[in-house]
């Protein structure tokens, strides 16, 4: 793919590093493992932390795993790891012995598509995965500079991670963590699959939990509890979810929101037949079934599926340079939506759904009627609550930045029906919902959601033919059943004391 409008500096970008604050049990900068140091860190997931590193024996930089699932084990001061208590500890010591021998064996892997394991070592009662350090272009940022993505595009990133995938299942390992921001472009057409910090075999021969490890969106139904049966077929998951996210410029939805009255539309009902084929959309849709029996079971049958490469369609450049005209002259953002604000939210979003963020962020500002609804509206994409509210602290400075400086207003009197003052919050809500009603209930759903209450009672109000279903409505935001139970149930008894 032609880049001659919009050249790839000569030096990759410096890597993206995580404050203190973002990865509090990071070793510190400077910090000597054998032969290399500390410079920064580059990830931080709930079982590891991932450093860039100076290689002092051959003058390169890498990238190493630390081992530190972060429930089960705290850095003392001595920077050493330690169980958090004696019930974990158990648990602690046979995860780092799989982590070992783990990071034996993809040591092993050769391939030109997946990043090189260099070597392991043990360290501070923990282990350590030493990387090759994959210099290019992360594929959210590929993606946004080469859109439109057509199928040939698609398939050139999608084809080698699919081999490189198939060499790494037929070792009888997942890499369980298959997203855009662990791909790599070394060029246009040379993608790599990176952190194998997550990979596990795909069964244990004595009988002990997978760890759940979770991507929203990206990660298959039998991530999400300890016991599922993870395999080939969900890698390939995550790969038709990145897959959807190109051809439909969203994200799906989280796995277990799909699995009763499925709401994702289907690729082949949604994919522009001017970019992909119907043959393409098919074999998304096939590997993105919630159930892990109704998926492809390899690599190979999901190749299968999809059309060759010579066969793939392309767009031509008069048609590219369409497709361009027509992004650049999208509306623009509403008046108050500054440029600078934009991309504030669009890097504070992209922290949660990856490429996608600054499309659905320029998309939501065109239609929100201030700072605040834009960022509530925001939130509501983000499938994970911790996600949520990570999401809600990293933007609360926006608000206060804007509440400084945008000049005070005088609140107008109220109008009567027949005037055109703006619509109040309320408004289009059905009359049977009366305000003391849904205060109630916004206050029971806050205990389980937080500030988002507020707005989710809104939209929902707006949609409920009744009470019965605005209570359904709302519960169907809380993932745990137990507490999903205990709203439902309170909220039955707000009904009863209301009119």
């Amino acid at each position: 793919m032609s880049t001659t409008d919009d050249p790839k500096p000569e030096s990759p970008p410096p890597p993206v590093v995580l404050s203190a604050a973002e990865a509090p049990y990071a070793l510190p900068q400077g910090y000597r493992l054998q032969e290399y140091a500390i410079e920064s860190v580059l990830g931080s997931g709930g079982f590891g932390i991932t450093y860039l590193a100076t290689d002092h024996n051959l003058a390169c930089k890498v990238a190493i795993k630390e081992y530190l699932p972060a429930d089960q084990a705290v850095r003392t001061q001595a920077q050493s790891l330690q169980p958090r208590s004696v019930e974990v500890e158990e648990s602690f010591r046979w995860g780092l012995a799989r982590f070992i021998e783990e990071a034996r064996a993809l040591a092993a892997f050769r391939h030109a598509h997946i990043v090189r394991v260099l070597r392991f070592f043990e360290a501070n009662e923990t282990a350590y995965m030493v990387m090759e350090l994959v210099t290019g272009e992360a594929l959210g940022p590929w993606i946004r500079r080469n859109r439109p993505i057509d199928e040939a595009s698609l398939l050139g990133i999608v084809r080698p991670i699919l081999d490189g995938l198939g060499v790494v299942h037929e070792a009888g390992f997942v890499h369980r963590d298959v997203k855009p921001g662990n791909i790599h472009m070394r060029t246009d057409t040379d993608p790599v699959l990176l952190d194998f910090g997550s990979a596990r075999r795909a069964s244990t021969s004595d009988g002990r939990e997978l760890t759940a490890i979770v991507t929203p969106g990206y990660a298959a139904l039998e991530q999400y509890h300890t016991q599922g049966n993870q395999g080939p077929w969900t890698d390939l998951y995550s790969v038709a979810a990145l897959m959807y996210g190109v051809i439909s410029g969203k994200r799906p939805i989280e796995a277990p929101a799909r699995v009763r009255n499925d709401p994702l539309p289907k690729a082949v009902e949604i994919g522009d037949r001017a970019l992909y084929s119907e043959a393409l959309l098919s074999a998304v849709d096939w590997a993105l079934k919630p159930e892990e029996e109704r998926r492809p079971q390899s690599v190979q049958a999901f190749l299968m599926a999809l059309p060759e490469p010579s066969a793939a369609l392309r767009l031509s450049e008069h048609a590219r340079a369409e497709q361009i005209t027509l992004r650049r002259n999208e509306p623009e953002p509403a008046h108050w939506a500054d440029r600078s604000v934009i991309t504030q939210f669009e890097a504070a979003l992209a922290g949660h759904l990856g490429p996608m963020a600054p499309v659905l962020v320029r998309r939501v500002a065109r239609n929100a009627a201030s700072i605040e609804d834009l960022r509530a509206a925001l939130s509501l994409e983000i499938d994970s609550e911790r996600s949520r509210r990570s999401f809600l602290e990293r933007t609360e400075g926006l608000l206060r930045s804007a509440h400084r400086t945008s000049p005070s207003k005088s609140v107008p009197p109220p109008q009567s029906r027949s005037g055109s003052a703006p619509p109040s919050e309320n408004a289009g809500m059905p009359s049977a919902f009366d305000p003391a009603f849904l205060s109630d209930v916004e206050s029971e759903l806050a205990r389980h959601l937080g500030p988002l209450a507020r707005v989710l009672v809104k939209k929902a109000a707006n949609r409920a033919r009744d009470r019965a279903e605005l209570f359904l409505l709302l519960s169907d935001n809380i993932a745990d059943a137990e507490q999903r139970r205990a709203f439902i149930r309170k909220s039955v008894a707000a009904f009863k004391h209301h009119p």
